[in-house]
C-alpha cells in the first residue's frame, strides 16, 4: 500500500536484506507517520540495487545502496542492527551529515562505546542492546528486584538464541547485569562471571553468573534467577518474533525527532528512567 505523502519521519534502514532488515522496512512501510527514504547493505548482498521493498512483492522507489553517503542522502534517522564494524562506519557519515541513529547493534567494544558517546555531541543517538518494549520494563523489574534481594540472593542470568548469533553473551543479558549491579553497588567487570568449567570451588556470593545457550531459530530468551535460601525467584522475557525489536525502534525514531543531540536509551523512550 503506498504510504501518505506527508510522513513525518523519514528514516533509513541498515542492513535492508537481511532479516532485521526486512522487519524493520516491513515496519516502517505499516507506520503512518514514518517513510522509508533510504537502504543500505554491504556491497556484496545481491539486494543491491534492488528496490528495498522487493521481498514484500512491491515498489517503493528506495533501491539498496552499498554507498552510505547515497543510501542516506534523503534520511532524517537511521536504523542499525548490522555489526559493530558496520556500525561504526554508519556512525561516521551519520555524524558528517547531521542524520540521527537508532543503534541496536550488539557486541561493541568499550572503545567503540565510547565512539558512539562522542559522537552524541553531534547529533541525536538511541542505543540500546534491545529494543523491545517488554525487555525495557523488565529491566525496570529487574532493577527493583535487585534492590531488595541485594543479601542472600545468588543472581544468574541465562540466555538463549537461535545458532546465527555471532556475539555472547547477548547484549540484553549483558545489559540486564549491567543494571542489577548499578542497582546494588557491584562492578559487573569485575564481579561478572562469564564461564565455569572443572573445579570452580564455591560459588562466590558477590557474583552475577552468566550463562549461553545458542541453537536453533529462538529469537531471544532472557531469563534472571535469584536464588535464596528456601525459594528462587525467576524473571523471564520471551521474544517470539522480531517485530517487537522493530516497533521499539519506530519509537525511538519519533522520540527522536526533535531532539538536536545527545545520547539517549530506551528507558528514556519509554519515560522508565
Amino acid at each position: 500500500m503506498p504510504q501518505a505523502q506527508t510522513a513525518q519521519h523519514k528514516v533509513a534502514v541498515a542492513g535492508a536484506s537481511g532479516r532485521m532488515g526486512h522487519m524493520l522496512i516491513e515496519a516502517i512501510r505499516g507506520a503512518d507517520d514514518c517513510a522509508l527514504a533510504g537502504a543500505i547493505d554491504q556491497a556484496s548482498s545481491p539486494a543491491i540495487g534492488n528496490d528495498a521493498c522487493a521481498f514484500l512483492g512491491t515498489a517503493s522507489g528506495v533501491p539498496v545502496h552499498a554507498d552510505i553517503r547515497a543510501g542516506l542522502a534523503n534520511a532524517q534517522v537511521l536504523i542499525d542492527f548490522t555489526r559493530p564494524e558496520g556500525t561504526m562506519e554508519h556512525l561516521k557519515a551519520c555524524r558528517e551529515l547531521g542524520v540521527k541513529l537508532v543503534i541496536g547493534t550488539t557486541g561493541f567494544s568499550e572503545a567503540q562505546k565510547e565512539r558512539i558517546a562522542d559522537a552524541a555531541r553531534d547529533i541525536a543517538l538511541m542505543f540500546a542492546p534491545n529494543m523491545s518494549v517488554g525487555v525495557n520494563v523488565t529491566l525496570k523489574l529487574l532493577e527493583m528486584a535487585a534492590k531488595a534481594l541485594a543479601t542472600g540472593y545468588d543472581i544468574e542470568i541465562i540466555e538463549a538464541h537461535h545458532r546465527h548469533k555471532v556475539d555472547a553473551p547477548s547484549g540484553t543479558a549483558l545489559k540486564m547485569g549491567e543494571v542489577i549491579a548499578a542497582a546494588i553497588g557491584r562492578d559487573l567487570k569485575k564481579d561478572g562471571v562469564f564461564a565455569r568449567h572443572g573445579v570452580t570451588g564455591e560459588r562466590d556470593p558477590s557474583t552475577i553468573g552468566f550463562s549461553t545457550i545458542r541453537g536453533g531459530d529462538i529469537v531471544g530468551d532472557h531469563t534472571v534467577l535469584f536464588a535464596g535460601t528456601g525459594e528462587r525467584i525467576e524473571i523471564t522475557h520471551r521474544s517470539a518474533s522480531r517485530s517487537t525489536y522493530a516497533q521499539g525502534s519506530l519509537r525511538a525514531v519519533r522520540f527522536l525527532a526533535d531532539k538536536p543531540n545527545g545520547l539517549y536509551d530506551m528507558f528514556d523512550v519509554l519515560g522508565l528512567r
